[in-house]
């Protein structure tokens, strides 16, 4: 095996790769965790496996060898609530787990002042299983694969029982529109990016990274930062839950949502596809065949530049409806000539 330079990826991106003894086998691992931000345990398990899950799809990778649960039970549950809640988020997380086609073996317990739930996950694999982040060049296509606003979405849904903040917001937003986007949210943060990272290979992608606690302009420099080649990333349109963009402009844009700031849970993957791939992917990701719920948008372009991202000053905001809403989906995608 002389000669052969095997990928390496440390602190910094999603999922450390380290090479192997043997066989010229990388191990791929990462873990996370969070609190709770919707109030159905058996969501907030599955969202915190997708979320454990997603650092190892935005490599590329669909398989999962083997996933640790990391849980934390508040020490303010009384035996009742321990009994009922825990229970239910251990099953989302396993669910989850099971539909991404691994399994839980092991994990942690501790009492703690608050709920956490997290994991880890392992895989070992070959070189061609992943797809290292750091090959884009000047004329990809940046895409995305889920909505933003999750944050604003879950503090909204908040607001519909305090009274002073709902006072805010009122007049932009009505109930329904905030448990439609609320749900929403909670779906998409609990959806599995496997699609989009086997898709990745089909269509040639040059790096991703998956969108979560720093917003889709901090991840997206941070992707920028690991390129080989002098680029940097243009984001020109933003999708965005339904309403969610009117919210944030009410508060004084306090979430960051429009700047590209605002922290996402378990949200998609920001991919850097060839130009003449784009298009297609979007498409093929909404096929029926990989099931319902599944987008795409094309969000930005990589130019040549100094590995910095930026929003232009008035990005286009692509509403993108609740799939409870009775209005017909956005099906909204731009095109790379557009950009």
């Amino acid at each position: 095996m002389s000669g052969i330079v095997t990928p390496t990826l440390g602190i910094g991106m999603d999922s450390c790769v380290i090479p192997l003894r043997h066989g010229g086998l990388s191990l791929v691992q990462t873990t996370d965790f969070f609190y709770p931000s919707v109030e159905d345990p058996y969501m907030t398990g599955r969202i915190a496996c997708a979320n454990v899950l997603s650092d190892l799809y935005a490599m590329g990778i669909t398989e999962c060898d083997n996933m640790l649960m990391l849980l934390s039970v508040s020490q303010k549950m009384n035996e009742e609530e321990r009994e009922k809640i825990m229970p239910l988020m251990i099953k989302g997380f396993r669910d989850a787990a099971e539909e991404g086609g691994t399994s839980v073996t092991g994990g942690q317990t501790v009492i703690n002042p608050w709920i956490i739930i997290g994991g880890v996950a392992t895989v070992v694999c070959q070189p061609n299983e992943f797809i290292m982040p750091d090959s884009a060049v000047p004329g990809d296509v940046l895409v995305l694969t889920k909505p933003l606003g999750t944050q604003v979405a879950v503090n909204a849904h908040q607001w519909l029982d305090n009274p002073e903040k709902w006072n805010k917001i009122k007049l932009v937003v009505s109930r329904e529109d905030v448990e439609l986007a609320y749900q929403e949210a909670m779906f998409s943060m609990a959806a599995l990016n496997r699609t989009a990272a086997s898709l990745m290979h089909t269509f040639n992608a040059h790096a991703a990274t998956d969108v979560t606690g720093f917003g889709i302009l901090g991840h997206a420099q941070n992707l920028a930062k690991q390129q080989q080649c002098d680029v940097s990333f243009v984001i020109h349109n933003l999708p965005i839950i339904a309403k969610m963009a009117a919210i944030t402009k009410a508060c004084g844009n306090r979430f960051g949502l429009l700047q590209g700031t605002s922290p996402e849970t378990s949200g998609g993957l920001l991919i850097c596809l060839p130009r003449e791939q784009a298009a297609r992917f979007c498409a093929e990701i909404k096929s029926p065949k990989y099931g319902e719920g599944h987008q795409a948008w094309i969000i930005g372009i990589v130019e040549k530049g100094n590995r910095f991202a930026r929003i232009i000053d008035k990005p286009r905001i692509i509403e993108v409806t609740p799939r409870g809403a009775s209005t017909a989906q956005d099906n909204s995608s731009a095109s790379p000539e557009a950009l």
